[in-house]
């Protein structure tokens, strides 16, 4: 299934997207796509619905984040080879976790805002993982059994506010609008191997990122095992596992993102994203 919430911002409403890529609405049958709903029960229960007999809901409907309630980001960072090398960085030895705000949570489609004064703004197409059933001291093996499925994340980066001012990467991910969801969770079962996903980025048109998780330093199922020794993961967390070379911070020159830049990105079954950059206006 592909799992969406459309409307205003704050105001969404949980949806599907039918056999024939049309939105259809949920609003029946579950509150939200969250908590249990996200669990294998939960999702069986959707698929076993006639989807022709839910409301179809207008294709130009504004697209939220497909996942609500989220608990906690978690990032994943240096966890392409190639990408740890553009960058001036080593392969980790373990997984390197940052932490995204959950207020930088947007639409796949919404405008991402540059903080007042960014001069360092940065794209990273990434294999987003939603956490399905609740998580603590998995093995490996029964890692993936926790995931209820997948979405692109656009970790956008404000590179001075990460690695200049005198704090953890937390500061330059999580300004508002830096954590772009969607469009839609794909469930796990549509997924069957997510380490041989292609996925892309292009600003202006121009391809800046292509590449594929199955170079990925530590697969899905190491990320999960890995994070669930250290805190417990819940129903609606999500993983932003880690982006392919090709950022701005790597070129030479460096280029980062301006006013009016538009990013298009996508992982291979997961859909497209598209955001136009916008100057965060200044109070009046």
């Amino acid at each position: 299934m592909k799992l969406i919430r459309f409307g205003p911002p704050g105001q969404e409403s949980p949806g599907l997207m039918d056999p024939e890529g049309r939105p259809r609405d949920l609003s029946g049958h579950v509150d939200d796509i969250a908590g249990d709903t996200l669990s294998p029960e939960g999702l069986d229960r959707l698929r076993r619905l006639d989807w022709t007999r839910l409301a179809q809901v207008p294709g130009d409907v504004r697209l939220g984040p497909p996942v609500g309630r989220v608990g906690k980001v978690m990032g994943i960072g240096l966890n392409y080879a190639d990408h740890a090398r553009e960058t001036g960085g080593e392969v980790p030895p373990e997984p390197v976790l940052f932490l995204k705000a959950t207020s930088a949570i947007c639409g796949p489609h919404d405008t991402v805002r540059l903080p007042r004064g960014s001069t360092a703004t940065d794209w990273e197409v990434e294999l987003g993982v939603v956490i399905g059933t609740p998580a603590k001291y998995v093995a490996e093996a029964d890692a993936l059994a926790h995931v209820a499925g997948y979405c692109v994340v656009n970790d956008v980066s404000e590179r001075d506010y990460q690695i200049k001012r005198a704090g953890q990467w937390t500061k330059g991910k999580s300004c508002d609008t830096f954590c772009p969801l969607g469009p839609w969770l794909v469930t796990r079962d549509e997924v069957p191997d997510p380490q041989a996903l292609r996925l892309w980025l292009e600003v202006d048109g121009r391809r800046m990122q292509d590449g594929s998780t199955a170079t990925m330093v530590y697969g899905v199922a190491v990320l999960v095992s890995y994070l669930s020794r250290i805190m417990t993961l819940h129903p609606g967390d999500v993983i932003a596992t880690g982006t392919p070379p090709g950022v701005g911070m790597g070129r030479r020159p460096r280029v980062y993102l301006t006013d009016g830049n538009v990013m298009r990105l996508g992982v291979e079954g997961l859909g497209i994203q598209e955001q136009r950059v916008a100057a965060d206006p200044a109070d009046p």
